[in-house]
């Protein structure tokens, strides 16, 4: 049985954990199943958005401690495989070139935050509940929080979420910057999917395009930015959508853009 749901519609690629049972859990099975999810969304054109959410009361709980405690048992667990399905997974996920969206439905612990971490956007149920899971587990982060968290919210709202190890609600999250926005959990659904609309009818190419530039603008000086900037800039000229921006500009009418 395959541990994700996937739904296309106008454009938007809905994505679902499924394995409600274990509140959407990542196995190792399941991490080289999204992988995989990730690299189709990548390369299919006719995908322009992409939104990810679990399947009833959670949105991912993070590993599977049942995997986990067999590995354990067997004497299996520094060599499983978890954390490299999972770093492959997560990178897949951040290096995705179109507009991705966490619908945050429920629960996000551990590598389920790291997951909604990797996304571009985070939209979360205002009964969600966050909580990194590390600690109290006598561990330190092993899916990308070390790195997405102080970008995200800061140092020091870091270790205050890392350390303590304390349930966060959604208002709380929101308060520091860890979600993009909140939702009544009745109207999450409606609410990501008029905003996914928005993003699915943009221009697909100068968003991947952004997201890399601003993926490197934190490696570079600012002289080599700028040189990467003019060369993804004459890219997006010289696609379609470029060409009809600087045609409904000339008309005086909204462009009608097709993601290429």
């Amino acid at each position: 049985m395959s541990t994700i749901e996937i739904k296309d519609n106008n454009g938007i690629r809905w994505l679902t954990l499924n394995r409600p049972d274990q509140m959407n859990a990542l196995t190792v099975e399941s991490l080289v199943e999204l992988g995989g999810a990730f690299d189709a969304i990548s390369t299919d054109d006719n995908v322009r958005c992409l939104v990810i959410s679990g399947n009833s009361r959670a949105f991912c709980s993070g590993a599977d401690v049942e995997e986990w405690a067999r590995a354990e048992a067997s004497g299996t667990l520094e060599t499983y495989g978890w954390t490299e399905a999972a770093h492959l997974t997560m990178t897949k996920l951040a290096s995705v070139p179109k507009p991705v969206v966490a619908m945050i439905n429920g629960a996000a612990v551990g590598a389920g935050l790291d997951l909604a971490l990797c996304c571009d956007f985070r939209y979360a149920s205002d009964k969600a509940k966050f909580k990194a899971g590390y600690t109290s587990m006598a561990y330190s982060p092993d899916a990308g929080s070390s790195w997405h968290l102080p970008r995200i919210i800061g140092l020091e709202q870091s270790k205050i979420f890392l350390f303590y190890d304390e349930v966060w609600s959604a208002k709380k999250a929101l308060e520091v910057g860890m979600v993009t926005g909140l939702f009544e959990a009745n109207d999450l659904k409606s609410k990501v999917e008029e905003l996914a609309n928005n993003l699915s009818a943009g221009p697909t190419f100068a968003y991947g395009k952004i997201k890399a530039l601003l993926d490197s603008g934190t490696k570079n000086n600012f002289l080599t930015q700028l040189q990467q900037e003019k060369e993804a800039g004459l890219l997006c000229g010289r696609t379609e959508d470029g060409k009809e921006a600087i045609k409904a500009s000339i008309e005086k009418r909204k462009p009608k853009f097709v993601g290429r």
